[in-house]
């Protein structure tokens, strides 16, 4: 078989290892007259981007993200917080990039809003019967990486906007992936795959925004030193990306490696910023 056959073999096997996940449209978003499919290998999307409109901005503020009412009632409202937080994060990191991020009540270029509208659970039992299997060639001597038990796999669907100061949309995307069985860690929790996934949408709408460009069928940039040492649990470029409490670092990627649930690495956001967004809730 020649190269390019096997890249399609490794493509095909790894889609029958995938959840899948629904595109949505929830009316979360301003508007979704000009949105067009635009699907990566593992995450499929509908979005638009006004190019000029977003290249033009300096400055962004992150609004909270947050569930929708119906969108994950497998997961606990802590868990939900700290998926919703994952997203926040991701985003303050990725957008760090080319924006300069504002608090709440500074002025800004663009506001970024999103919404989950679909989380699937994790199964615990496959997760952790994966994370067994996975490490028995090691304990044979066998160097050989065992891919998850396509089973239980946990799935994420996300509707994002930025918005200008005027309230217009300059920017959407509906963003659904599901788990695989190569990519995406097993760990023994509910919220383990919604929790990683969070972080893959926040680098592709980072990407859509920083670029103003779809972020699918590019190459990988490299990132900068402030995105790598705020990815190792350092301090963010933007002090308003403290909002969202620091990424777990080091602990978390043991953590992950282990199996362990991202709720026992990942403090989350800060107390006084978890009281703000419960009584804008309210």
């Amino acid at each position: 078989m020649h190269g390019a056959g096997f890249i399609g073999l490794g493509l095909a096997i790894m889609l029958c290892g995938c959840a899948t996940a629904p595109i949505t449209q929830s009316g979360a978003l301003a508007s979704y007259q000009d949105l067009a499919p635009s699907n990566g290998v593992l995450a499929k999307s509908l979005l638009h981007v006004d190019k000029d409109a977003v290249l033009a901005a300096k400055t962004l503020r992150i609004s909270p993200a947050a569930f929708s009412p119906t969108a994950a009632p497998a997961l606990s409202d802590e868990q939900r917080k700290l998926v919703a937080n994952a997203v926040n994060r991701a985003l303050c990191m990725d957008l760090s990039e080319r924006f300069k991020i504002v608090g709440p009540g500074e002025p800004a270029d663009l506001t970024t809003r999103a919404v989950v509208t679909q989380a699937s659970p994790t199964d615990k039992v496959a997760a952790g019967a994966s994370k067994v299997v996975s490490v028995v060639p090691s304990v044979l001597g066998v160097p050989a990486p065992v891919p998850r038990l396509p089973i239980g796999l946990g799935s994420l669907t996300i509707e994002a906007e930025a918005l200008d100061q005027s309230g217009r949309q300059q920017a959407a995307m509906v963003w659904a992936r599901g788990a695989d069985s190569f990519t995406n860690s097993p760990t023994v929790s509910s919220a383990g795959d919604a929790y990683e996934l969070a972080v893959a949408f926040g680098g592709d709408f980072g990407q859509l925004l920083v670029t103003g460009e779809t972020p699918f069928g590019k190459p990988p940039k490299l990132p900068s030193f402030d995105k790598i040492g705020s990815s190792l649990g350092g301090k963010p470029k933007y002090a308003a990306c403290e909002t969202f409490g620091r990424d777990p670092g080091l602990v978390g990627m043991v953590a992950n490696r282990l199996g362990a649930p991202p709720e026992w690495s990942d403090k989350g956001a800060p107390p006084e910023q978890q009281a703000t967004e419960a009584a804008s809730r309210q």
